[in-house]
C-alpha cells in the first residue's frame, strides 16, 4: 500500500514520552484518514528510548525505528528520517509533545493552499526567558541563511512535500539544517499558528549554549553574511584609520608638533588589532568547514533499524 504521510520524530532521551507520543500521533493521523507511517530516529541519547522504539515497532507495523551510530544532532537525525520516508508528504515534530499531533491537520490544510512547506508557528513560546531570547537570535540567523521572510515563523513542527529532498539528495556535509536545505528546492513557504504545550517530562536538550552554537553554525555553514560583516568592518575601520592619519598630519602642519600621548596610540592599535583578529576568526570558521567537508565526514551513520530482515538493506540505501 502506498504511503501518503510520513511522520518523522527525532528521539533524544524521551523513553517516558514515546508511548504517549505514539498513541496521540496514531490517533491524529488516523483521523486524517490517509495512509501513513511513523519514523522514529533515535539519536543515541543514552537512555532506553531504543528499547521502547523496538517495542512500538513490533506492535505497530506502521512504525519504523532507526538508530544512529552516535549522537549527531536533531537536524542530522531528521535528514536520516527524511531520506528513509516513503510518503508523498513529510511531517516533522519533536518528541516532547510540545508540538501537538492533533494540530497536524491544520498544517496539511494550509499546505493544500499552494505551499510546499508549512510551519506550525507556536502562538506563545513556553520556554524560559533566556531560552526564548536565544530562539529569537537563532531565527534571525536562520533568516539570513534562508533568505526568506518566513524564517521568523520556523519551528520543528513542519510539513513539506517529499519531492523537495531531491534538491539536497547529494548533501553530505556534517553540518545540517533542514530549513535551509528546504530553500534549495522551493520558495513557497507558509505558516499557521498552533498551540504549544508544556513539556511533560524532563528538560529540553537545547540549552542556551547549544542554541547560540547552532546560530553560529547556520551563519557560517549556509551564509556568507559573516564574511560580508568582516568586509564592512574592514572598510569602516580602514576609513577610520585614514581619518586618524589626516588628523595627525593636520596637527603636525598646523601646530608643528606630533600628537602626544601613548594612550592615544595604544587605543588605536588595540582597536585595529581586535578587528583584524575578529576577521581572521571568521575566515578560520569558513576554512574549518572547508576542511571538514574535504574529509567527507557523513552527516550521520545508521547503526540499526527495526525494518524486516529483507527490508533492512533497502532502508539503509534510502537514508544513507
Amino acid at each position: 500500500m502506498s504511503i501518503d504521510i510520513s511522520a518523522i520524530v527525532p528521539v533524544y532521551r524521551s523513553q517516558a514520552m514515546l508511548p504517549e507520543l505514539h498513541r496521540r500521533l496514531v490517533g491524529a493521523l488516523e483521523q486524517i484518514g490517509r495512509p501513513f507511517e511513523i519514523i522514529l530516529v533515535e539519536d543515541c541519547g543514552g537512555d532506553d528510548s531504543w528499547s521502547v522504539i523496538e517495542q512500538l515497532a513490533a506492535a505497530d507495523p506502521r512504525v519504523l525505528g532507526l538508530r544512529l551510530a552516535r549522537n549527531y544532532g536533531q537536524h542530522n537525525a531528521l535528514l536520516c528520517g527524511i531520506r528513509a520516508a516513503r510518503g508523498e508528504l513529510v511531517v516533522t515534530l519533536d518528541d516532547d509533545l510540545q508540538n501537538p499531533p492533533e494540530e497536524i491537520h491544520r498544517l496539511l490544510a494550509r499546505l493544500d493552499e499552494g505551499y510546499d512547506v508549512v510551519y506550525g508557528s507556536p502562538q506563545a513560546e513556553t520556554h524560559g526567558f533566556l531560552r526564548d531570547q536565544a530562539s529569537r537570535i537563532t531565527k534571525l540567523a536562520l533568516q539570513g541563511a534562508m533568505g526568506v521572510e518566513s524564517a521568523s515563523k520556523v519551528s520543528a513542527f513542519r510539513v513539506f512535500r517529499a519531492r523537495l529532498r531531491e534538491a539536497f539528495a547529494a548533501y553530505r556535509s556534517p553540518s545540517v539544517n533542514i530549513d535551509v536545505l528546504l530553500t534549495w528546492g522551493t520558495t513557497r513557504f507558509g505558516s499557521v499558528l498552533v498551540r504549544q504545550d508544556e513539556r511533560a517530562v524532563g528538560d529540553s536538550g537545547y540549552t542556551l549554549r547549544k542554541l547560540i552554537n547552532h546560530a553560529i553554525n547556520m551563519m557560517t555553514g549556509f551564509s556568507v553574511l559573516p564574511l560580508q560583516v568582516a568586509s564592512v568592518l574592514g572598510l569602516a575601520f580602514g576609513s577610520m584609520g585614514f581619518l586618524v592619519l589626516l588628523y595627525v598630519l593636520l596637527r603636525y602642519l598646523v601646530d608643528g608638533s606630533a600628537v602626544p600621548g601613548f594612550p592615544f596610540l595604544a587605543s588605536i592599535i588595540a582597536i585595529f588589532s581586535g578587528v583584524q583578529l575578529f576577521a581572521l576568526g571568521i575566515f578560520g570558521e569558513y576554512l574549518a568547514r572547508m576542511h571538514f567537508r574535504s574529509m567527507e565526514r557523513p552527516p550521520y551513520a545508521l547503526r540499526s533499524s527495526t525494518a524486516a530482515q529483507g527490508d533492512t538493506e533497502t532502508v539503509h540505501d534510502q537514508c544513507c
